[in-house]
């Protein structure tokens, strides 16, 4: 019973915040930022919360506004706002950090705090900020990109759990994550082949070879996302993230897939064209 209640929240959670972030998406690009980055904030402030539970003392609202002022950056640079030389502000921002923790006297371990700080910025923000790129891939703004990326990680995570909770017995990574399978793997792969091959039909900007290499790294990439997410939860013996999203946890479990494949992606496509 417990099971079912659970699965009806991850569906029902599930596909409230998908219409959300697709509408958004098709809306307009302002609206495609907002909601972006209200994700990559709540997703921060959740990161630097679980580091803080292991002794930790990031500095958890300049590296959460520095985040967000280095998305808003990106939106405005790529939408041509801005000249792409606004990006050197980020330089001077991010070197804030090091001045508010010279005048920190009651943190005895300020370059371990520095560092992590940083990592909620390069783990966290940078992959959210790299969706500016997408999104602006052909000069104009389009929702295609955006839109594809998010329903094939929701496409892979879906077949993964379905394939895996109906066939699963060969573990994938143990040690890391006793649940995963490889018969959830290739579930989650076929189910976001299968996605790639009909985004190339509605969504054009991308050709049918270019969605199906972007699925492969997004089966690839997004299921080593998961294993850094379960590894890092597992060295402060927490099971989930947070529990802002009924079913799913925290916005770090249901975006940890997305943290390492953006990065992925957005140099496949700007390499490939």
């Amino acid at each position: 019973m417990s099971r079912f209640s659970n699965l009806a929240q991850r569906v029902i959670t599930g596909l409230i915040g998908a219409s959300a972030i697709l509408a958004a998406c098709y809306f307009s690009e302002w609206t495609f930022m907002i909601v972006f980055m209200v994700i990559m904030i709540f997703t921060m402030l959740e990161f630097y919360d679980l580091v803080g539970l292991d002794g930790w003392i990031p500095l958890k609202t300049f590296g959460t506004i520095a985040g967000g002022f280095v998305f808003l950056l990106f939106f405005m640079v790529e939408r041509g706002t801005l000249s792409t030389k606004f990006y050197f502000l980020i330089f001077p921002l991010v070197s804030g950090i090091y001045l508010i923790k010279l005048y920190k006297k009651s943190d005895p371990n300020p370059f371990p705090n520095i560092a992590i700080t940083f990592l909620g910025i390069l783990y966290v923000a940078l992959p959210f900020c790299l969706f500016n790129l997408a999104a602006h891939f052909r000069g104009d703004y389009s929702y295609q990109i955006i839109a594809g990326v998010m329903l094939l990680l929701w496409g892979t995570d879906t077949g993964a759990y379905f394939a895996g909770s109906l066939f699963g017995k060969s573990k994938l990574f143990e040690r890391i994550s006793p649940k995963k399978s490889w018969e959830g793997f290739v579930g989650g792969a076929a189910t976001s082949v299968g996605i790639a091959i009909l985004l190339s039909k509605y969504f054009p900007l991308l050709n049918m070879t270019q969605w199906i290499v972007i699925a492969v790294i997004i089966v690839i990439s997004g299921t080593y996302g998961d294993l850094v997410e379960s590894l890092f939860k597992r060295s402060i013996s927490i099971k989930d993230s947070g529990d802002r999203l009924p079913g799913h946890g925290g916005f770090l479990d249901r975006f940890d897939s997305l943290l390492l494949s953006m990065p992925f992606i957005i140099a496949y496509i700007e390499i490939s064209g």
